[in-house]
């Protein structure tokens, strides 16, 4: 169906979703579809993160990534021009709170209550709205200590002893430091316009370190080489019911509910930095697109991103959880959007295709099997690079050195002792630290900072 100029895809209203059935309400974009088909092995990371921390085989745990997949599709078809994806930078602290139970029925449990209950809490904020009003209740210090907190898990994650450094140390320092290269330099920034090659290589996201990793890891002797199959990719629908779900755990105790909530409120406040940027990325986008009126409705976003929560809670639950956004690729599609309509016609286009694409490839078994020795390795990479990127932001939500002061200690204590005493820390010293504050102490800030930081000076900003 044509829009008018400056009016939104056509759609079906239902409430507050607009319904838009494929083919009919958004058409096909053959380069984000391809892109999609290229980048499914990002989403492959997930495997062994349910291997190693659940105990899943291989057949279950890409059963999940399908049905993950599958739920991508539902923000594009209700209303929300967005490619969502996992939580990252969530992972690290669902993996702390997971590492509290043994491996086994307990810790599918404890997940389980633990998605359904991000699922609820989101649904919940979204209806009533107050989803904006509680990220703003939060102080800076404590949303900065919460972040940085996940970055050092992420880290530890992979440096501890027995962990996937140790497996595969070449390998890792390699695609990391590539990964960080073309992610972050400034110098590959200002190349990255130089010719199509490096135009394309940036706007590959992680698929350049899984490719460096495919030859780097056999080279070195960390891994085996890929071992290519033909075919449709095996899932494993009866044993993940029957093994891995509520139908038949049956459901977590009341109490594992109970436990989750402050892991469950630490990962929502970085959830909705997520909603933040998509409403950014999309604004931006549509300052450029005057013939299409983007409507990005945060609550909207919330129920949606919450209902994939409870649903994958209940069928298939993971670790990597149920996000609104995927970064890189929604910076992609929005790049792609701005050169006009000659390029792609409606966002909802572009995002829906790229969905299109990674669904598919996840049945490809050439590429499932072409990627599935390196999966660890490409995992450790990412998961490096998030701390990277935790530390960054982390420090910039910090207003004050008072406010980063507890935010390092608030970060500390999640790392070691996990969201629920990492809470209680951040909300103790930020009262007595912030007892009798004043005005003009804020107004002395920048003084404070230079005096303290005399050899490079720490620009903090909200």
């Amino acid at each position: 169906m044509k829009r008018e100029f400056g009016k939104e895809q056509p759609y079906i209203r239902a409430g507050i979703f607009k319904i838009r059935i494929p083919g009919i309400h958004v058409g096909f974009e053959k380069v984000d579809f391809m892109q999609g088909l290229l980048l499914c092995a990002v989403c492959l990371g997930m495997i062994p993160i349910l291997q190693e921390y659940l105990g899943m085989p291989f057949e279950v745990a890409m059963t999940i990534v399908v049905i993950n997949g599958l739920l991508y599709f539902m923000h594009i078809v209700l209303g929300d021009p967005i490619i969502p994806g996992w939580v990252t930078p969530a992972i690290p602290l669902v993996i702390l709170y997971l590492n509290q139970f043994d491996i086994g029925v307990e810790r599918v449990h404890a997940l389980i209550a633990f998605q359904m209950s991000l699922g609820a809490l989101a649904i919940l904020l979204g209806i009533t709205g107050l989803g904006q009003r509680v990220a703003t209740i939060v102080p800076d210090a404590m949303k900065s200590g919460i972040i940085i907190g996940a970055g050092i898990a992420a880290v530890n994650s992979v440096l501890i002893d027995g962990g996937r450094f140790e497996q595969a140390p070449i390998s890792i320092i390699v695609c990391t430091g590539v990964g960080f290269y073309l992610l972050f330099s400034s110098h590959f920034k200002s190349q990255r316009n130089l010719n199509t090659f490096t135009k394309v290589l940036a706007n590959l996201g992680s698929l350049p370190i899984i490719a460096l990793a495919i030859v780097i890891a056999p080279l070195v002797g960390e891994v085996p080489w890929p071992k290519i199959e033909w075919g449709f990719t095996t899932l494993a629908f009866g044993e993940l019911f029957n093994n891995w779900t509520i139908f038949g755990l049956g459901m977590p105790p009341l109490e594992m509910f109970i436990l989750s909530l402050p892991s469950v409120v630490s990962t929502y406040i970085i959830v909705f930095g997520d909603v933040i940027q998509a409403k950014c990325l999309l604004d931006d986008a549509s300052k450029k697109r005057p013939d299409e009126h983007i409507d990005f409705n945060a609550n909207r976003s919330n129920i949606i991103f919450g209902a994939r929560n409870v649903l994958m809670g209940i069928f298939g639950p993971t670790i990597t959880l149920c996000g609104p956004l995927a970064a890189a690729m929604q910076v992609v599609v929005c790049e792609r959007f701005k050169l006009g309509a000659q390029t792609m016609k409606s966002i909802h286009d572009g995002a829906i295709s790229y969905r299109y694409g990674t669904a598919l490839g996840y049945f490809l078994l050439p590429i499932v099997t072409l990627v599935k020795p390196v999966l660890g390795i490409a995992l450790a990479a990412t998961l490096l690079i998030q701390g990277f990127v935790s530390f960054r932001v982390g420090v910039t939500k910090s207003r004050t050195v008072n406010d980063l002061g507890v935010a390092g200690v608030m970060a500390a204590v999640i790392a070691t002792k996990g969201a629920a005493w990492g809470l209680a820390a951040g909300i103790i010293l930020c009262i007595f630290v912030n007892l009798g504050k004043s005005n003009r102490h804020e107004s002395a800030i920048s003084a404070e900072l230079e005096a303290s930081n005399t050899h490079d000076t720490l620009k903090l900003k909200s």
